[in-house]
């Protein structure tokens, strides 16, 4: 069944974005929401259990900042190869590979017998990390209305909250049944969890018809050198930049929140999953909200907003003072929104920017270049945690992210309501 037709002047009703995707679109969202979650889940992992790890192996917090990092320097080539995959293999067949891919490496850290082949193996399972996202939000955003596609590819996004407090659950159940020094290693077992969206996604979904056709045209297919080359050569470069802010900020706060929770403010494990689940609340409705207002107020406009208020929130929660944590409690909320929201938009405008036959190339090195220069953040923020500054001073050094990323919006077109077929 088709979905209903909006008369003239008709006001939108609050799901026309997914009814509007028609069948084969329905369970294009389906496989994205539930990759994209998947991989979040499977990335916070590493952090939720960083504590145990460090004790563990007994390494300093600059080494323990670098398995963060190593996965998202290797997650942007693994992003670049997928976005080349992309428009060379097809959606579908590269979300299936990217998943395989994060899945096997993630359960396999849970056996490394000492630090070398945990980073080893953190290494490939960003591979994988890195070149989802890219394969399920072109996906959707090829399937979407222009009028919707900000919040179909938003309501995406906010699967990495949903995969964010799923890891925050388990952890908290995992932590609580074994000693720290198995714990982890659990927690990264249960990274085999997304094995059984490949079988679903090899299944149900398929490329859209014309896109098909496109790529299967020797003419039409995509060239990596090309987004470097005319017009396209300015966007890639502020979309570059653009991504590196807002990544550098995120990441330090995604690699370093829980090991703050726990040693900088004193909570125990039942705490630190409470304080989290606040700013994942915050988080998911950051992710659905900023959708909305992506296809209100434009693109960059919401952009800039949400960059300049997460900066603010990250350096008010980060430097509250000792015993007040039931502050940090209430901040925890508006920073989740913020530093959410601000990713909304990114699928859509990345997929705006670029034609289609260099939608998958563009999108997907500009998103991970991004990565892998906003990767240094959270080894940079080890290392001066080590010194004065402490892991909450340290911190700040991540808003300065979101500097840039405001910034870098100025060099960038408006896209709302651009065709991509």
């Amino acid at each position: 069944m088709t979905a209903p037709i909006q008369t003239a002047g008709a006001p939108p009703r609050p799901f026309d974005w997914f009814r509007t995707l028609g069948p084969k679109g329905k369970k294009a969202f389906v496989g994205a929401f539930g990759g994209y979650g998947l991989d979040s889940y499977d990335f916070q992992v590493l952090p939720l259990g960083l504590a145990a790890i460090a004790a563990y192996f007994s390494i300093t917090t600059g080494q323990a900042g670098l398995l963060t990092t190593v996965t998202l320097v290797v997650s942007a080539l693994g992003g670049v190869l997928a976005g080349i995959l992309v428009d060379r293999i097809g959606r579908v067949r590269t979300l299936q590979v990217t998943v395989a891919t994060y899945t096997i490496f993630t359960v396999l850290c849970g056996f490394a017998p000492n630090f070398e082949t945990l980073l080893i193996f953190r290494a490939f399972q960003g591979l994988g990390f890195g070149g989802e996202w890219a394969a399920g939000a072109i996906l959707v955003a090829e399937y979407a209305k222009p009028e919707y596609r900000g919040r179909a590819v938003a309501f995406v996004q906010s699967a990495w909250a949903v995969g964010w407090g799923l890891s925050v659950i388990i952890y908290t159940i995992v932590f609580q049944l074994f000693d720290p020094d198995i714990a982890w290693r659990v927690l990264f077992w249960t990274g085999v969890i997304p094995a059984f969206l490949i079988i679903w996604v090899r299944r149900n979904l398929k490329d859209p018809e014309e896109i098909t056709e496109k790529r299967e045209k020797k003419a039409d297919k995509g060239s990596f050198l090309a987004i470097f080359r005319g017009p396209m050569l300015k966007t890639t470069l502020f979309a570059s930049l653009l991504a590196t802010g807002v990544q550098g900020g995120y990441y330090t706060l995604a690699s370093w929140l829980p090991t703050y929770l726990k040693n900088s403010r004193g909570l125990d494990v039942v705490g630190t999953g409470g304080y989290l689940a606040i700013l994942i609340s915050g988080a998911f409705l950051g992710y659905v909200s900023g959708g909305i207002l992506t296809d209100k107020l434009g693109r960059k406009r919401t952009m800039q907003l949400f960059a300049t208020l997460s900066a603010v929130f990250m350096v008010l929660y980060t430097q509250v003072p000792d015993g007040a944590n039931t502050l940090i409690m209430i901040l925890g909320f508006p920073l989740g929104f913020c530093t959410s929201a601000i990713f909304s938009g990114f699928g859509s405008f990345l997929s705006e920017l670029y034609p289609t036959a260099h939608r998958g190339t563009g999108q997907g090195f500009t998103y991970n270049f991004g990565r892998a220069v906003g990767a240094v953040f959270p080894a940079i923020v080890g290392f001066l945690a080590a010194s004065s500054l402490g892991i909450g001073g340290a911190m700040i050094f991540g808003a300065i992210g979101y500097g840039i990323a405001v910034l870098a919006l100025f060099g960038l077109p408006e896209t709302l309501g651009r065709q991509l077929n």
